[in-house]
C-alpha cells in the first residue's frame, strides 16, 4: 500500500471513529481536522467518557492524533445551561505539541490472573499518561533523617511529575477494540518520540 493510500485510509478511519462515538461528530471532526491541517495521520485514538456530576450526566470525548511532526490532543465537553448561556452548549479545544517536546509516554497495564498470562493477551485496563511539560504535579512530604528520635525540622522532599494527559480505557467499559487502539497509539507515539532523539 502506498503512503498516499494509507494516509487517506487513516484519515477516513479517524472520521469514522469520531462519528461512531456519536458525540457531536461534526463539531469534533471539524476541530480535529483544522488542527491536523494537511499533515498525514500516523495514528489516532478516540475515547468517549461519561461522567456523573451531581444530578447531571456529562459526556467528554478526547481525540489523540499523531502526525509526522506533532501530537494533537482535542477535548470536547458538553455543558448545561448556566448564567453565561440560556441553552446547553459544548466547548472543544485542541492542543498541538511538537514531538520533540514530549518528555514521557507511560503505559500502565492491568492484567487479570498474571500467573496465567500469555504473551499477546489483552490487558483488562490500560492507562496512557503523556507528558510534555505544560502541566506538572508536585508531590511534597516532610523530610526526615535516619534517627527515629530526631525532632529537627528537615524541610521537605518531593518529586515533580509531568502529567499533562492521562487516559484510562478498560475492556469492560470501552470494549476490547478501544484497549487495542490505546496500546497501538501509545506504541506509535513512543516510537515517534524515540525517532526525534536520534
Amino acid at each position: 500500500m502506498d503512503v498516499m493510500a494509507k494516509t487517506s485510509t487513516t484519515t477516513q478511519g479517524l472520521r469514522t471513529a469520531i462519528e461512531r462515538s456519536g458525540y457531536y461528530p461534526a463539531l469534533v471532526a471539524e476541530a480535529v481536522e483544522a488542527a491536523v491541517g494537511g499533515e498525514p495521520i500516523r495514528s489516532y485514538l478516540v475515547h468517549q467518557e461519561t461522567t456523573f456530576d451531581a444530578n447531571e450526566v456529562r459526556r467528554h470525548v478526547t481525540v489523540l492524533v499523531l502526525t509526522g511532526n506533532r501530537f494533537i490532543v482535542s477535548h470536547t465537553d458538553e455543558q448545561a445551561a448556566d448564567t453565561t448561556s440560556p441553552t446547553p452548549y459544548a466547548t472543544t479545544s485542541t492542543e498541538s505539541v511538537k514531538l520533540d517536546r514530549i518528555s514521557s509516554v507511560v503505559v500502565s497495564r492491568v492484567v487479570a490472573n498474571p500467573e496465567q498470562y500469555q504473551p499477546g493477551t489483552l490487558p483488562r485496563e490500560v492507562v496512557v499518561t503523556i507528558g510534555w511539560g505544560a502541566v506538572s504535579r508536585l508531590d511534597l512530604e516532610p523530610a526526615a533523617c535516619g534517627d527515629p528520635n530526631c525532632e529537627a525540622d528537615h524541610g521537605y522532599t518531593g518529586s515533580s511529575t509531568a502529567d499533562d494527559l492521562s487516559l484510562r480505557v478498560s475492556e469492560a467499559g470501552d470494549g476490547p477494540e478501544t484497549v487495542r487502539q490505546a496500546l497501538a497509539f501509545a506504541q506509535s507515539l513512543s516510537e515517534a518520540t524515540a525517532d526525534t532523539t536520534r
